[in-house]
């Protein structure tokens, strides 16, 4: 069976955000086009960075897919790594801030910045 690789940022058991990979099946439609199951979501958005931009450390908010459109798009976690997402990438954000939990920039989060010299778009498809 063929699948999809779904690039996910997660909050892990000790509250840090990591990144995982995830296989999703498609299993439905013809050989020529195979889908995945239609999932569900809860809106979308579109954003503009420009050139220089860059977050300091934040939780998602609510699960949601990041498509990145155009320009490029760094994130970086709490042990120094980072990942650059170029047109055409996606990664899924679920790294919220753990049940009960007060943010704190030295431990939660990630950090993301437009890399370059045009400005970021990104689509931001929220999970239901």
């Amino acid at each position: 069976m063929t699948h999809f690789t779904q690039t996910v940022l997660f909050t892990d058991s000790d509250g840090r955000a990591r990144w995982r990979e995830e296989l999703i099946p498609l299993s439905e439609g013809k050989p020529e086009a195979r889908l995945s199951l239609l999932m569900r979501s809860g809106g979308y958005q579109l954003r503009e960075s420009p050139v220089g931009f860059r977050s300091t450390f934040h939780c998602t908010g609510s699960p949601q897919w990041v498509f990145i459109l155009r320009g490029k798009m760094e994130i970086g976690l709490q042990d120094g790594s980072s990942r650059v997402f170029s047109p055409g990438e996606h990664f899924f954000s679920a790294d919220t801030l753990p049940e009960g939990a007060t943010f704190d920039a030295a431990v939660h989060g990630h950090w993301s910045r437009q890399v370059g010299d045009e400005p970021l778009q990104t689509l931001f498809v929220r999970a239901a």
